[in-house]
């Protein structure tokens, strides 16, 4: 589906299992005392974090540099390299890119849209804290439907097993870390940083391949010199 400006977006049906089985692989076991409602099986915090996740699972291009600052990292784990050359040396990067628009805390979109059929069908419910001013954290209670539904629909759908093993993928990349710090992270790419607000962030496939190339070349695992996360 192509919006009006010719950028390619997701129906919401796309978005609504997308997101669901991005909350299935995120979700966490309620903090001891945490009120939740009845039939939760886990929690995701804030929509920061989920919007973050969900940033990379829409931009192949986007996680596979992520993938290579990792690799950096930590040389000793060649597989961060191989799942980005996976990646980038595929149709994946166009092919799965649903682009996302960049506001004051980074990627963004509005969320209830693709929510509420999951909420209405009683696989998720959500809730918010509300502080003096503004809602302070929004929260994503999974259900046991829907925890049943997720994995029902890959046996029913198997073209659906990508959006399992990526997000995934994707959440244990970043475990442990919240919405601000997967901000942050993001952040440090200046073709997202310098995107203007309100405008969809590009891609950054070229810069991606390029930057693959030479860490394949290089003469040890992550000997490149290059501990620059920006792309140009």
């Amino acid at each position: 589906m192509v919006g009006s400006a010719g950028t390619r977006r997701a129906t919401r049906w796309q978005d609504s299992v997308r997101l669901l089985l991005l909350i299935d692989a995120a979700a966490k076991s309620a903090a001891e005392g945490e009120s939740v409602p009845p039939a939760t099986v886990g929690v995701v915090h804030t929509q920061v974090r989920l919007q973050k996740l969900d940033f990379w699972v829409r931009n192949p291009d986007y996680l596979a540099y992520e993938l290579m600052n990792e690799y950096v990292a930590a040389p000793d784990v060649p597989r961060l390299l191989e799942l980005a050359a996976e990646i980038l040396e595929s149709e994946e990067p166009d092919l799965r890119r649903f682009p996302m628009l960049r506001y004051k805390y980074g990627a963004f979109e509005e969320l209830d849209d693709a929510l509420a059929p999951l909420v209405e069908r009683g696989l998720l419910r959500k809730t918010q804290v509300l502080g003096r001013e503004r809602v302070v954290e929004h929260i994503y209670f999974l259900l046991e439907r829907g925890r049943e539904v997720a994995q029902s629909m890959v046996i029913e759908a198997p073209a659906l097993a990508w959006y399992v093993e990526r997000t995934r993928l994707v959440v244990d990349l970043v475990d442990g870390l919240g919405g601000t710090q997967l901000k942050d992270r993001q952040y440090l790419l200046r073709d997202y940083a310098d995107t203007p607000w309100g405008q969809h962030i590009g891609p950054i496939t070229e810069q991606a391949r390029e930057r693959l190339r030479e860490l394949q070349a290089a003469p040890g695992p992550g000997a490149t010199g290059d501990t620059d996360q920006e792309a140009s």
